[in-house]
């Protein structure tokens, strides 16, 4: 059971399935890079060779922003927002609902979360 990117990849799925457990990879990137890679979408990752599995990190590491960077880059952009104290960063850090949903009857677990 190879692990790529971070992923755990069970031996009996389709390889573009399998890649969009990868954070960061969605279904149409999944077969953009199936497709770089030369192997069809519907193999399964056990027929798939160890030269393969190995190609797999390589060209996601060349094209896109996945796992552990995608996620450094979004907490970054919340940090700014708090920096910078616009609505939506003061919301973050109050841990209230933040694109305009009602809170009058509805979000109660972040309203709990303040009153403590």
């Amino acid at each position: 059971m190879p692990y790529i990117s971070g992923a755990r990849s069970l031996p009996d799925e389709q390889v573009r399935i399998a890649s969009t457990k990868i954070h960061g990879i969605g279904p149409k990137k999944a077969i953009l890079l199936c497709y770089r890679l030369g192997i069809s979408g519907n193999i399964k990752m056990n027929e798939l060779t160890k030269y393969q599995i190995d190609q797999i990190p390589k060209m996601i590491r060349q094209d896109h922003v996945v796992h552990w960077e995608l996620k450094r880059g979004k907490r970054a952009d919340i940090e700014r927002l708090i920096s910078i104290s616009r609505y939506r960063g003061i919301r973050h850090k109050a841990g209230l609902p933040l694109r305009g949903q009602r809170t009058h009857t509805n979000a109660r677990t972040a309203r709990k979360q303040i009153r403590k």
